[in-house]
C-alpha cells in the first residue's frame, strides 16, 4: 500500500517540491567555488552547443552549475541547459525535481529506443542551446556510460564537456549509484574540465568520455577532501 502512495502522481508531486525546495535551500547555505572556468567560457560566452555531462550520483547538486555560469557570464543569461530525463518512472520524478530550477525537459532514453531522443537533443543543440546528460542513468550501471553520449555527440558535431560537484557536508545514498546528497551550511565545489572532442562513437571515445567524468569527480572529491585540486574561484 505505501508503494501505491508513494507511486501516485499527486504524492511524486508533492515528494518532488519539498526535495526541490530542500536542495534551494542548500544551494543558499553553502559557499560555491568553480574550477575549470576556463573550460566552460568559450561556449558560454559565444552561446556554443555543447554536451554538458556528469555521472547520475552527482545530479542533485548539478543545477547550481548553470546558477554559477549565469552569474559569470552575464551573456549566457538565455544560454539555457536542456536536460534529458528518461520516461521511466524514477526518471520523470527526478525531472520533477529538477524542473524547479529554469532546466527544460527532454523526455527520452538515449539507450531504449533513443532514436526519437537523439533527434530532439541534435535538434536543441544545433539552435545553440546545451545539453545535459547523466550517461550512466537513470539506472546503471554506475559510471558506465551509455553509448548514446557518443552517438549523440558524433552526430551533432559537438563535444563533450565532463563536470561533477562534490561537498563537505553530504550524505550518500544506499542508491545503486551512492548518489550525493548535499547537506546545508556546507561548502562546495563544481567542476568543468575540459571538452572531449568527438568525431566518432567508437568504444575509444565512449572509454575518453567515462575516464573524464570520473577524473571531474576524483578532482571535486580531493577539494571537498582537502586534499591538492586545482585552483578554485569562490562564487
Amino acid at each position: 500500500m505505501l508503494r501505491a502512495l508513494i507511486r501516485r502522481p499527486a504524492t511524486q508531486a508533492f515528494l518532488a517540491g519539498l526535495i526541490g525546495r530542500y536542495l534551494a535551500f542548500c544551494y543558499r547555505t553553502t559557499r560555491w567555488s568553480l574550477i575549470g572556468e576556463e573550460h566552460m567560457r568559450p561556449f558560454a560566452e559565444r552561446g556554443a552547443p555543447v554536451i554538458i555531462a556528469f555521472w547520475h550520483e552527482r545530479l542533485p547538486m548539478m543545477p547550481m552549475l548553470w546558477t554559477t555560469v549565469s552569474r559569470i557570464f552575464p551573456e549566457a543569461a538565455h544560454w539555457q541547459p536542456h536536460v534529458l530525463v528518461s520516461r521511466h518512472r524514477d526518471g520523470r520524478f527526478i525531472g520533477e525535481i529538477v524542473a524547479r530550477f529554469r532546466l527544460v525537459m527532454v523526455h527520452g532514453s538515449t539507450s531504449r529506443g533513443g532514436a526519437a531522443a537523439l533527434r530532439s537533443l541534435t535538434r536543441v543543440l544545433r539552435g545553440g542551446s546545451p545539453v545535459a546528460i547523466t550517461p550512466d542513468g537513470p539506472r546503471g550501471p554506475r559510471r558506465v556510460p551509455a553509448e548514446g553520449v557518443a552517438q549523440l555527440a558524433a552526430f551533432a558535431k559537438v563535444p563533450v564537456m565532463p563536470t561533477a560537484a562534490a561537498t563537505t557536508r553530504h550524505r550518500l545514498l544506499p542508491s545503486w549509484d551512492r548518489m550525493m546528497l548535499p547537506l546545508p551550511f556546507s561548502r562546495g565545489v563544481l567542476v568543468c574540465g575540459p571538452a572531449v572532442i568527438v568525431e566518432t562513437a567508437d568504444e575509444a571515445v565512449l572509454a575518453a568520455i567515462g575516464a573524464a567524468l570520473t577524473e571531474a569527480c576524483d578532482t571535486a572529491d580531493a577539494w571537498a577532501a582537502g586534499r591538492p585540486a586545482p585552483e578554485a574561484r569562490c562564487v
